[in-house]
């Protein structure tokens, strides 16, 4: 039996390798991943390599074997069909008999087209007949502190979010979670909503940044139209520029905030503060 990951050399697969490895064997852990290369580190330290992508299910014949836990990440390629990509796993996942199969799914409550993808993925797992898991992740503190560039250059935070509120927490926050799931028992077919024990506004983020830099950064709420228009104005293509933007309007409406504390209990420990993620990024 092992314990695999796919994505494992992305930024939320890293950090559930990593504490995997706090808590098992080596040998235990497979990684999965399009580029050997960039796990060399890891295989050095014992951890099984498989290479395999979404968009080729040939690669993952043999990938899987019966009783492994498998946690699908998923995919980033919004122009290739990720409910289809996710599909190739499930399928290898249950032609395999693993015991476990869990995804990094949205929050219940997104309705922005962000969770299309992921609501699919969600029905093709529940159809598979797969044991799951359905870690729906709520936002990464690392969106916002992982894009502070533009924000110091301008002094100023710019989201089309109003006063909407955002239970985020950091990646190593839900890999924490995801490794509890696939060391522990008795998770199967559950779903966990997942978010920061505490609900932040854009403005407070403002206000957390001016607090940190000593310097007076404001926070310039925009439409969502102006929004997709700053973000195609950046580099993104147009469609995925709007797909960002809608999730400020989900954002506005309360979408992703997050209660019920099933990232606390599930990690263990408090959710990582939005204080102390942006200390960390200011250090970086």
């Amino acid at each position: 039996m092992s314990i695999v990951v796919t994505g494992a050399t992305g930024h939320l697969g890293r950090h559930v390798v990593e504490q995997l490895l706090e808590k098992v064997p080596a040998e235990q852990v497979t990684a999965v991943v399009r580029n050997p290369e960039k796990a060399a580190d890891l295989a050095e330290r014992g951890v099984r390599l498989a290479v395999a992508d979404y968009s080729a299910p040939e690669t993952f014949d043999g990938v899987f074997a019966a009783g492994d836990k498998v946690l699908l990440i998923s995919g980033n390629e919004f122009d290739k069909g990720r409910v289809q990509q996710h599909r190739v796993v499930i399928e290898a996942a249950r032609a395999a008999g693993v015991a476990l199969l869990a995804y990094t799914s949205a929050p219940g409550t997104l309705t922005a087209a962000l969770a299309d993808d992921h609501r699919g993925t969600e029905k093709a797992l529940l159809e598979s007949g797969v044991p799951y898991v359905l870690l729906r992740n709520g936002w990464y503190h690392e969106v916002y502190t992982e894009n502070l560039a533009p924000v110091l250059e301008h002094d100023a935070v710019v989201a089309a979010a109003g006063e909407g509120r955002v239970s985020s927490a950091a990646r190593a926050d839900y890999a924490a979670a995801a490794v509890t799931v696939l060391t522990g028992e008795g998770h199967e077919n559950k779903t966990y909503e997942l978010g920061g024990d505490e609900a932040w506004s854009l403005a407070e983020y403002a206000a957390e940044l001016s607090r940190q830099t000593g310097r007076k950064i404001a926070y310039k709420p925009v439409t969502v139209g102006e929004l997709t228009g700053i973000l195609a104005g950046a580099g993104l293509p147009e469609p995925m520029a709007a797909v960002f933007a809608g999730v400020d309007a989900s954002i506005a409406k309360g979408e992703l905030v997050v209660t019920g504390g099933d990232l606390t209990r599930l990690a263990g420990r408090p959710t990582t503060p939005l204080a102390d993620a942006v200390a960390a990024a200011l250090k970086g």
